[in-house]
């Protein structure tokens, strides 16, 4: 068995990014360890890496290009983005929030502060100036289709845009943020939404992905010859009784039919990749990780400080759960 390419995906949810954060954190020093290689980032093991919203944000990050073609931020670094800026982000003047009705008559948070901390972190660099292959996701509200961001398609003005634009559009989520309007090196206009509403779980495009591109470049990679890992941000078990929800108009399904269409999806692809790689006889090659949040508040904007906590302490609980499943997956896809 030949490993071609290893591929990680982070799912979206917000602040909750601290979760996969904390994941990829311990994971990067797992890494150096068994690697011998103190200086191995994320970067140096993954062949693509996809991302949903906060997922989108988490892997530009991990490919930022820094100094001798070497990645710009170790793992740390790059989930310090919610400690250090989650606030910032997810704040808002007295005005807007009486202006916006608290989000029910604009979006409920300006982008200033979401668009100051991208500036910061991913400056001017361009889609095709990331370390390796990626995959971001985003809704095109006028030509009504998906957009995927490809680092490896970016040769092309109308297909290469700055990082920060990027992530700006990958985490516009609808009722939280403005719809980014972002513009191409060629100059053309994109409005863009959250990738979430169709792939917020972006595990099986990153499959069609590799798969795609593998062929075009004469060198086909089937399912047994990738690996994955998968990393959810937590979900909640909310259930709805029968009796609540037998007449329930649109007012009342509002919330919760959004909840049961992104964990929905979500589930599914989980459901779609296990059995696609159990095909294989290697069903370790694709590994998820996920849990339930309990102590945990699953929206996707409370930066409160004991929310940051609970959310680290989640993350660092999921990685000791998983370390031993997270380890073999790396010692399986190490190569020089």
């Amino acid at each position: 068995m030949t490993i071609k390419k290893v591929i990680l995906s982070i799912d979206g949810g917000g602040i909750r990014g601290i979760i996969p954060g904390q994941i990829l954190l311990h994971t990067e020093s797992l890494l150096q360890e068994i690697s011998g290689d103190k200086n191995r980032r994320i970067a140096d093991h993954f062949d693509l890496i996809a991302g949903t919203s906060t997922g989108g944000i988490l892997s530009c990050a991990y490919l930022m290009p820094g100094e001798n073609g070497r990645p710009k931020y170790k793992a740390p670094e790059v989930v310090d983005i919610y400690f250090e800026r989650g606030q910032e982000i997810f704040t808002n003047t007295l005005m807007h929030r009486i202006k916006s009705l608290g989000g029910v008559l604009d979006e409920k948070y300006t982008a200033e502060g979401l668009e100051k901390a991208l500036f910061d972190y991913f400056g001017d660099v361009k889609l095709n100036e990331l370390l390796k292959p990626t995959l971001i996701t985003a809704y095109d509200i006028r030509r009504r289709r998906a957009k995927f961001f490809t680092q490896h398609d970016a040769n092309q003005p109308d297909s290469n845009f700055y990082v920060r634009d990027v992530t700006r559009a990958t985490a516009s989520a609808p009722g939280y943020f403005q719809v980014a309007n972002i513009r191409s090196m060629g100059k053309k206009y994109y409005p863009l939404i959250d990738g979430g509403v169709f792939a917020n779980n972006p595990a099986m495009c990153a499959y069609a992905e590799v798969r795609k591109s593998s062929k075009r470049d004469n060198d086909t990679v089937v399912a047994s010859e990738m690996a994955m890992l998968s990393l959810g941000t937590g979900y909640a078990c909310n259930s709805y009784k029968h009796k609540d929800a037998e007449h329930w108009g649109l007012a009342e399904w509002m919330v919760p039919l959004v909840d049961i269409m992104m964990s929905g999806v979500s589930e599914t692809v989980d459901y779609e990749l296990m059995q696609l790689f159990d095909t294989t006889g290697h069903p370790e090659q694709y590994v998820r990780i996920n849990g339930e949040l309990k102590n945990q508040d699953d929206s996707m904007d409370n930066v409160a400080p004991e929310n940051f906590k609970a959310l680290e302490r989640f993350g660092n609980t999921l990685f000791k759960k998983n370390r031993k499943k997270i380890k073999d997956f790396l010692e399986m896809t190490l190569r020089d």
